[in-house]
């Protein structure tokens, strides 16, 4: 496995104390609970493949057809 970057993130202490609060309940560090927001997110925006190829269990379900034609039609025409 290849080694993890490094890096500095400045954030809101407002946003940190959430984060570490949701960290704790998931039992993850906030280094691991950024991580694994941060690769949900890429995940769901389709810029990183599950590992496998295969569904990834942490999407949730995936958005049908249906829905999304539902979405065109709120324009309110």
């Amino acid at each position: 496995m290849a080694a993890k970057k490094r890096f500095l993130l400045r954030m809101d202490p407002k946003l940190w104390v959430a984060l570490e609060r949701w960290a704790a309940e998931d039992l993850r560090s906030i280094n691991g609970q950024i991580e694994f927001l941060l690769t949900q997110a890429a995940r769901r925006a389709g810029r990183l493949k599950a590992p496998g190829g295969g569904d990834d269990p942490y999407r949730g379900a995936p958005e049908s057809a249906a829905d999304e034609a539902d979405d065109e039609d709120d324009d309110g025409a």
